[in-house]
């Protein structure tokens, strides 16, 4: 028992040791991209609700909300969908902006996700659905789901896609001008390390 004690310390004690020890490096766990530096600290998440990684990002990892945990005050955290993936991608993307017009994205986000990725989302009709079940009257919804407001989301996400040049999800930028790059993380011992030391990057970024 002393000796299994003993050994649990010791690998606890290296894995602290690792996470502190971590320190990312530019061309390998983050790009800076021909864009110009945001004048407010921020991050942007490029998502899709049929994207499995950005699943498991959001239900599984926890990774957003791991950095919106720690970020420093002040930082903007934002969530943009998008609509090259998925038949129902562009009225994914419409909800998404009426999601963030009426302040709904926490209460709808992973019913969106498990509908999408059960192949539950065909129509605007399942999407209406998933609101109203979520609290959302339906006519807010009928109201909202075409206003003036949320055109102008739908409009945002679409122009910070092409502005990005996002070709895959998940895509993070960190302060407009530095992209997380996944495949830096591809030496990770374990799902936790992995969580761990992307979520230390974007923090990393954001002091830096």
């Amino acid at each position: 028992m002393k000796k299994f004690l003993f050994i649990l310390t010791a690998l606890l004690s290296m894995n602290i040791a690792q996470a502190a020890d971590f320190v990312p490096q530019e061309g390998k766990q983050f790009i800076t991209v021909t864009q110009p530096a945001s004048v407010d600290k921020e991050v942007i998440e490029f998502f899709s609700f049929y994207c499995p990684h950005c699943a498991n990002f959001q239900m599984e990892y926890k990774i957003p909300q791991a950095i919106q945990a720690k970020m420093p005050q002040g930082t903007h955290f934002v969530k943009y969908h998008v609509n090259f993936l998925g038949r129902a991608s562009e009225d994914l993307t419409r909800a998404w902006a009426f999601a963030m017009a009426t302040n709904s994205t926490e209460l709808v986000e992973d019913a969106l996700f498990e509908a999408a990725q059960s192949n539950r989302i065909s129509s605007m009709s399942d999407i209406r659905k998933i609101f109203i079940d979520k609290g959302i009257t339906a006519e807010q919804f009928d109201n909202g789901i075409n206003s003036f407001a949320v055109n102008g989301l739908v409009n945002k996400q679409i122009n910070a896609l092409e502005q990005y040049q996002v070709k895959g999800v998940p895509a993070f930028f960190v302060n407009g001008n530095k992209q997380i790059d996944m495949g830096g993380f591809s030496d990770s011992n374990s799902v936790q390390q992995f969580v761990d030391n992307y979520t230390a990057t974007v923090l990393y970024l954001l002091n830096h």
